[in-house]
């Protein structure tokens, strides 16, 4: 490979380098996340119930409902897929 052929891959990459640059820097910024306010957020079950429900070994419709909610405000879901 010859001096001007190494010269011409220089400025090319050098060219695509700064083509990148100016088009990363021209894009708007994203807004911010808003976060929720506590009025908001989606009934919490309270922790007596999910012990409770952590203790029993039958299937019950209010410790179904307790965990469900509880998976819901972890993954961050407020409604049923």
């Amino acid at each position: 490979m010859n001096r001007t052929a190494k010269i011409a891959g220089v400025a090319a990459l050098a060219g695509m380098m700064v083509t990148i640059g100016i088009v990363s820097v021209s894009r708007p910024e994203p807004e911010p996340a808003t976060v929720p306010v506590a009025s908001e957020l989606p009934a919490q079950p309270s922790a007596a119930d999910l012990r409770r429900c952590r203790t029993i070994t039958m299937p019950e419709s209010g410790c179904e409902a307790a965990w469900e909610a509880k998976r819901r405000q972890f993954f961050g879901r407020d409604e049923k897929p």
